[in-house]
């Protein structure tokens, strides 16, 4: 089935996130090392990339680098870093052609100098565009990502720039590397794994989930629109009747 022809263009989620797991698991499948799968994994990046702005998403976030990817051999970390180099050189000219802009989300500093460069390089790059915001989380942990909110409020508070009493589950959110954005309405993860893995934990407190037993490489644009086709069937009561 088509099921980008099965989409209802009116019904599509403001922000959708995508957990991007497999890689490692697909190149042992075919005997290869798993840097492998890793560099095709970049290649469905930049298919799904085209396949959220072709329905009008508002905000894609792929979890790219977690906090824990740390713990993995230096080579493959050292591979992923050149991938990362290599898709924001071939891919940046597109990218702000399409107006789209770029958000990160994690603390990238502590990456190689010229990854960090080429990070803030494409930050500058396409910060006035608004067609859709594609947030990357580098160095990323939702656990991270709320501590460092609530360190940050705390330093307002004592700096008299805010009330705590001010403080809600609201304005918290702009505190977030995705502030200024709508709360996730759509979880992806393929590859057959059931949990979270410590993303956008704060963003996904309504998100609709969506699990697949495809690994990444192979989600192509297809599965996309198929999980898209999904999230559509489904009646989100917040809590409601």
């Amino acid at each position: 089935m088509n099921y980008y022809e099965e989409l209802d263009l009116n019904n599509i989620p403001k922000h959708v996130g995508i957990i991007m797991d497999g890689n490692g698991r697909w190149a042992k499948n075919r005997n290869m090392p798993r840097t492998f799968g890793h560099k095709e994994g970049t290649k469905r990046v930049i298919e799904i990339v085209e396949a959220a702005y072709k329905i009008n998403i508002k905000s894609l976030t792929l979890y790219a680098f977690s906090t824990e990817n740390w713990k993995r051999p230096d080579n493959e970390i050292s591979k992923l870093m050149d991938l990362l180099a290599f898709y924001i050189k071939a891919q940046l000219e597109k990218i702000k052609k399409n107006n789209v802009k770029v958000n990160v989300l994690g603390d990238y500093n502590v990456f190689p100098p010229t990854i960090v460069k080429l990070i803030e390089y494409a930050l500058q790059e396409t910060k006035s565009n608004d067609r859709m915001i594609l947030n990357i989380g580098l160095n990323y942990g939702g656990q991270s990502e709320i501590v460092r909110a609530t360190k940050m409020i705390c330093k307002e508070v004592i700096a008299n720039k805010i009330n705590i009493d001010d403080i809600n589950t609201e304005n918290f959110k702009n505190y977030l590397y995705t502030k200024e954005q709508d709360d996730l309405d759509f979880l992806i993860r393929p590859s057959g794994e059931y949990r979270v893995s410590n993303f956008l934990l704060y963003q996904l407190a309504y998100s609709e989930f969506y699990f697949s037993n495809v690994l990444w490489p192979d989600f192509h644009e297809n599965e996309f629109y198929k999980a898209i086709y999904d999230f559509q069937k489904r009646n989100r009561r917040y809590g409601g009747l």
